[in-house]
């Protein structure tokens, strides 16, 4: 945490007003991505489309936000943060209106690709209204209420379009378009910020970040139906047996090595970059963006693996899990708030170590504590561990980001956590899936070679090379359809109920082996504590224009 906002006059404090309106920004957009799974019942029914039409509708925000973003943080700094960041809600409730109205599932997708573009404009604007509002103590602090309110408001998501989806899906966005219109209507209490008509927009990088985000996303969000190497029926082509999923990776990884490339040499020539390469200019930056990486690929993991267990193998349902949830969200909210208070008293790295450790053991107690049973107490227990390290790193690693680069390149930072946290997002919750989904077929077919019951007949009347998690109701519906007796329907019932919990459990105990692993960067983080920073180690001037 350095830089001169670290060593502001202490008593040289602003109104918390700004911060309700930027708060309320953020908020928008993760109300809106909670909002969409918990709808996916009235949205199938309404459009008559499978599930995986709405799964799209995520992915189509988060291409949106990602590939988008850093374009986003230019556009804000050449026409002001205050007047963008009110043109992206503006463009948000019209998006959602689009959502509400909505006839067919294509313009659903549309209204939500057009989410994920005013997605891309608020993320960097939000970092950049906290740098022109608050310093030192308050700027940290108000780092810590972005990074709740996200948490917030999926909890408020949870419940509140739990609760209305009963009537109608459409009522929760019809919420985020009253939302919207108050975010509008307070935005007048911001500070202006003076435009920068100088910047100029670097549209060969935007088109090289936006490609390669795209490919790296589509190819993690697809590794479950395509493949991880071999290709599997789903895949739309192969390559001599590839799968696409890790062609369509390793071309990202490519295109955005032509990015970095690209922006070298154009800041060799004077010229600005599309992301300011000040912010990622030392092996302390990239330690911190792999740091943030991980613990959002590691939310995005317990997101999708915890419903599961809940709805799956529990088989409870949507609002049971959103109550189930809530601790896990509501520790993350507090803690983002009140870990700013041991800056004073610990470095960034021992706080990223303890932090760490606290992910670490409450993977590892999820591991043994769920069961074939409904043990809510112990699960929450577990949750509640993994969010005080979950709280703790986000608003650490991103504060680490905001204060070591000075006020001129917020929106860059803002942009660089806008791309790091939803590609982590997509990332871990693809991966803890194709890694669930591939522990699962292999303990089926494991437990279906040794049975006795279960007949090599029987098995080739079930398509065991397409294995997913399902509840046991839905597969006494599938072995109806087969030759299956009941006592065979039992044992398959038996091998499925095992399969599930020794995936989940495996699933837990890899994502706290993840957990130690992050120790590796976060021992390249700051040593020092507020206070103790080192002449040598000021921000960096911002680039020429």
């Amino acid at each position: 945490m350095s830089g001169p906002s670290a060593v502001a006059a202490p008593n040289d404090r602003s109104s918390w007003t700004p911060m309700i309106v930027i708060a309320m920004g953020q908020a928008l957009m993760s109300f809106n991505v909670a909002a969409i799974p918990v709808s996916m019942s009235g949205m199938v029914k309404s459009f008559e489309t499978p599930p995986t039409t709405v799964g799209v509708a995520i992915i189509m925000y988060s291409l949106g936000v990602s590939g988008f973003v850093m374009l986003g943080a230019k556009l804000g700094q050449r026409f002001g943060s205050k007047i963008f960041f009110q043109a992206a809600v503006l463009m948000f409730l019209c998006a959602m209106v689009l959502m509400v109205v909505s006839p067919r599932a294509e313009i659903m997708l549309l209204a939500q690709g057009l989410a994920g573009l005013a997605g891309a404009a608020l993320v960097p604007s939000l970092v950049a209204l906290i740098a022109n509002h608050y310093r030192g103590d308050q700027q940290a602090q108000a780092v810590g209420w972005l990074g709740s309110a996200r948490a917030i408001a999926g909890v408020l998501a949870f419940v509140t379009v739990g609760f209305v989806a009963a009537f109608n899906w459409r009522l929760g966005f019809g919420l985020l378009i009253l939302h919207a219109a108050a975010i509008l209507v307070l935005s007048f209490k911001l500070k202006p910020s003076a435009p920068k008509p100088e910047v100029k927009i670097d549209v060969v990088g935007v088109f090289l970040a936006a490609i390669g985000i795209i490919l790296i996303i589509f190819g993690f969000n697809n590794i479950r139906s395509w493949g991880a190497l071999t290709a599997l029926p789903g895949a739309p082509f192969d390559l001599v047996g590839v799968s696409p999923a890790p062609m369509f990776i390793v071309a990202g990884v490519v295109t955005m090595t032509m990015f970095f490339l690209w922006s070298f040499r154009r800041e060799a020539a004077n010229k600005t970059p599309l992301l300011a390469l000040q912010v990622v200019s030392s092996p302390r930056e990239w330690a911190t963006v792999a740091a943030l990486f991980l613990i959002v690929a590691m939310e995005g993991a317990i997101n999708f693996s915890v419903p599961l267990y809940i709805q799956i193998v529990q088989g409870r349902s949507s609002m049971q899990t959103s109550f189930a949830m809530m601790p896990f969200m509501l520790t993350v909210f507090f803690t983002a708030i009140l870990v700013v208070r041991l800056y004073n008293r610990l470095s960034p790295r021992q706080l990223a170590f303890i932090a760490y450790i606290a992910v670490s053991i409450g993977m590892a107690w999820l591991a043994f504590v769920i069961h074939n049973d409904w043990s809510t107490i112990p699960v929450i227990i577990g949750l509640v561990i993994v969010g005080v390290g979950q709280g703790s790193l986000v608003t650490l690693l991103f504060n680490v980001l905001v204060t070591a680069s000075p006020k001129e390149l917020a929106g860059d930072v803002g942009s660089l956590r806008g791309v790091t946290q939803n590609m982590a997002a997509a990332v871990g919750t693809a991966v803890v899936g194709a890694v669930l989904v591939g522990l699962l077929g292999s303990f089926v077919l494991r437990e279906v070679d040794r049975s006795t019951v279960i007949t090599p007949e029987l098995a080739a009347q079930v398509d065991l090379s397409s294995i997913n998690f399902v509840g046991n109701d839905r597969l006494r519906e599938t072995m109806a359809a087969t030759t299956a007796s009941p006592e065979q329907v039992e044992k398959a019932v038996r091998i499925n109920e095992n399969a599930r919990l020794r995936a989940l459990k495996t699933g837990f105990i890899i994502m706290s082996g993840i957990a130690l692993l992050a120790l590796l960067p976060c021992s390249m983080l700051p040593s020092y504590k507020r206070g103790e920073i080192p002449p040598d180690d000021k921000p960096r001037p911002a680039p020429k224009s």
